[in-house]
């Protein structure tokens, strides 16, 4: 177990070092550049078109709305990043984390509409007449066959990274939370979770959509409205926090109770870090879910799944890290999401830590469902769609497993196998940019941009 653990630390220290660090950012700012900034510039477009996407058009294909398909990938990516993420980019990085955070939303924007475009391009309907996209589709169909392996690598390392990021460490994170702030036993969350979440997924992407689309907005309106509470009664404080931010993403924090001191490159490593792992721009995960949208315009959907990282990062993420720099404890010395428990409870005494409990608990149960379908997807694309159902069931069973058990070991090798799946994305997604590019000039030209066209 040892050596297993030696092996997965080396190759996680090489898939999350620097280089990959500069291969999700340069790819980023290179399809930002090439499509001018559009995803900025057209947020109010992408926000128009997700209210209007709330009922498909008659004549779309695809099997959830344009909506659903948001709600469906950010039940996937807001999870523990949101709140013990932040908690730890801020205790390892310093307060200036959070500007590069804010960075990597920005080009991560046009990596997640590139991701969308050519998922909705590039898609395939199955045996059993669904839709099916995401990387190793738009590799294989967008690149031509002798891509195929690469789209096969993606599909191998998604698998195993469903169950471990997408499943044991937020079923684990939950059973904490619930113990420390409720007295409630991992074996109890971790059985009451399987129930919930296996009549959920056993029903299908139609299912996980539906609970998606009506408890993704809720539990992050209620989260972000706790958010505004916390930064009202430390309403001084906000200048001063903004003022930090910007301060020590260009400077080095000096050592101040609890808190060690980072350089800059501390708070640029570890700000890009978790922003990546928070809204999993450049992973691969959510062209997975857009690729089942009703809609046949990949353009339309691009735009909409853009708002994923904007909604992740810029807003809720925000919101987190506000409320632990206005606290004042983010120098403490305490880490992940007791630092975030603390500082809500500052402000709401008694009440604090039972809201982050309950959100981190809401909040890693939705990144179940959505990430038991891109594991499914992914085993599908390997495997075929007949042994789908064995997938589902012992991605149901694992759930309580997790709950329980020690997670060291599993939360490195599925860190890795995270990491792994960027590479053939970034890949493809660099390859595939001309024609990203392409579809959007036509698409604002007024040009009927149409799904598989000209394939």
């Amino acid at each position: 177990m040892e050596m297993i653990s030696s092996v997965f630390t080396a190759i996680n220290g090489v898939v999350w070092g620097p280089l990959m660090l500069i291969l999700l950012l340069g790819v980023g700012f290179y399809l930002q550049a090439g499509l001018k900034g559009m995803p900025i510039r057209k947020l109010g477009t992408g926000f128009k078109l997700l209210w209007g996407g709330r009922a498909p058009g008659k004549e779309s294909d695809g099997e959830i709305s344009p909506f659903n398909a948001l709600m469906t990938s950010l039940s996937a990516t807001i999870g523990t990043g949101n709140i013990a993420g932040v908690a730890t980019a801020i205790a390892l990085g310093g307060p200036g984390a959070i500007f590069w955070m804010w960075m990597t939303a920005l080009v991560g924007m046009a990596t997640k509409y590139a991701e969308a475009v050519c998922a909705v391009r590039y898609r395939e309907v199955d045996e059993t007449g669904a839709h099916v996209g995401g990387p190793m589709y738009y590799i294989r169909n967008g690149l031509g066959p002798k891509w195929g392996w690469l789209g096969g690598a993606f599909a191998f390392f998604g698998c195993f990274a469903a169950f471990g990021i997408g499943n044991t460490v937020q079923s684990n994170s939950v059973a904490d939370a619930l113990e420390t702030s409720f007295a409630i036993p991992h074996w109890v969350s971790g059985v009451v979770m399987m129930v919930l979440a296996g009549a959920v997924i056993l029903g299908g992407i139609k299912r996980i959509s539906n609970v998606a689309g009506k408890l993704v907005p809720f539990m992050a309106i209620a989260y972000f409205l706790a958010g505004i509470i916390i930064l009202v009664i430390n309403a001084s404080q906000i200048g001063h926090a903004f003022g930090l931010i910007f301060t020590y993403a260009f400077n080095p924090v000096a050592a101040t109770g609890g808190f060690a001191g980072a350089a800059v490159m501390a708070a640029i490593r570890f700000g890009v870090a978790r922003g990546i792992f928070s809204n999993e721009a450049g992973l691969g995960s959510a062209p997975i879910a857009h690729a089942a949208a009703q809609t046949n315009n990949p353009v339309r959907q691009g735009l909409v799944a853009m708002l994923g990282t904007f909604i992740d990062t810029i807003v809720i993420c925000t919101i987190t890290a506000l409320a632990i720099i206005t606290s004042g404890l983010w120098s403490s010395g305490e880490t992940g999401a007791a630092l975030t428990s603390m500082s809500f409870d500052q402000a709401l005494p008694g009440v604090g830590d039972h809201i982050v409990a309950i959100a981190l608990a809401v909040f890693a149960f939705t990144t179940i469902l959505g990430w038991s379908f891109y594991g499914e997807k992914c085993f599908q694309y390997l495997f075929g769609a007949r042994p789908i159902m064995l997938y589902r069931i012992l991605f149901v069973i694992a759930i309580p497993v997790g709950a329980m058990a020690k997670l060291d070991l599993i939360w490195l090798m599925a860190d890795t196998f995270n990491a792994l799946m960027a590479i053939p994305n970034l890949i493809g997604l660099a390859l595939l940019s001309p024609v990203v590019f392409k579809l959007t000039r036509d698409y604002f030209d007024g040009k009927d941009v149409m799904a598989g066209e000209d394939r």
